[in-house]
């Protein structure tokens, strides 16, 4: 148990480490990777920014995820994200940049309270690398949010169903270009900025195909990518606002090969995710 609790604190150690660098902005990089502006096409996927209690300070904005509106007053993230966050806050524009609020909140956000799936664990998946299970979480806003649609949850095993290929449509916010020179090569921060690109599902059999869904990352081939900071962030059926999973993890530095994203088509998340949503 002494073992199970110092991997869980390390863990969210590098990763509070690593996304409270993220909330900066450096360098000209932007979102998806090989993305583009995405405009109006997704006005329910959003930036949110998550606090954490610092005993003597009270709350401080200490990582920055993607999420997708999934009604007036609940989003949809990744679990990694919502863990050992005490609040939040969302923005929906497509370009936060040079908001001068940002990270804290005021107007242009909606504060609300991060939950996550109670079957969340780090370091229980199967596979490698085994990040985690059932890697889904949700925030429930303080008031109500109008995008003028909304993202929609799949029906249950849809993704079972999809031929390899399947053309889908990733939206984010998040990093895109590498910085080369003076060593290895670093990805830059994002400048906040909502980016669109296409991409395709590596369907088949997996160690945990019941529990995530593989996505190309390729930029070079045509299609899109996800990368650190496009945690939580939707990817959609092509063409359409429906759900089949959260940006989950990268299995390589470099962003390349391909991603794996929690399923939200399992029955059991599905069931949880509609517990908060208002009749």
């Amino acid at each position: 148990m002494k073992d199970k609790m110092r991997s869980i604190s390390n863990f969210l150690l590098v990763v509070t480490v690593v996304l409270v660098i993220a909330l900066a902005s450096v360098g000209t990089a932007y979102a998806i990777t090989n993305g583009q502006p995405d405009g109006d096409e997704h006005p329910y996927v959003g930036l949110v920014v998550f606090d954490v209690y610092v005993a003597g300070v009270g709350n401080v904005p200490a990582w920055r995820c993607s999420c997708a509106l999934i009604s007036p007053n609940v989003i949809l993230t990744a679990g990694h994200c919502t863990e050992g966050a005490v609040a939040a806050r969302v923005w929906f524009d497509e370009d936060v940049e040079e908001n001068p609020e940002y990270p804290f909140g005021g107007v242009t956000s909606t504060e609300g309270t991060p939950y996550t799936n109670p079957d969340f664990c780090i370091e229980c998946g199967n596979g490698l690398p085994g990040f985690a299970f059932r890697d889904v979480g949700v925030v429930v806003l303080d008031e109500p949010v109008d995008t003028g649609e909304y993202a929609e949850l799949p029906n249950a095993g849809i993704v079972d169903t999809l031929k390899n290929k399947t053309d889908l449509d990733i939206v984010g916010y998040g990093v895109q270009e590498q910085i080369h020179g003076g060593g290895p090569p670093n990805w830059g921060v994002s400048e906040k900025v909502r980016l669109y690109a296409p991409s395709e599902l590596v369907s088949g059999k997996f160690v945990h195909s019941g529990e995530y869904m593989r996505i190309t990352l390729n930029p070079g081939g045509g299609t899109g990518g996800t990368c650190f900071g496009d945690s939580g962030g939707p990817d959609l059926l092509w063409g359409t606002d429906t759900i089949l999973g959260v940006n989950s993890y990268v299995t390589n530095y470099n962003c390349a090969g391909v991603g794996y994203s929690s399923r939200v088509d399992i029955p059991e998340v599905l069931k949880w995710i509609n517990g908060y949503l208002q009749p």
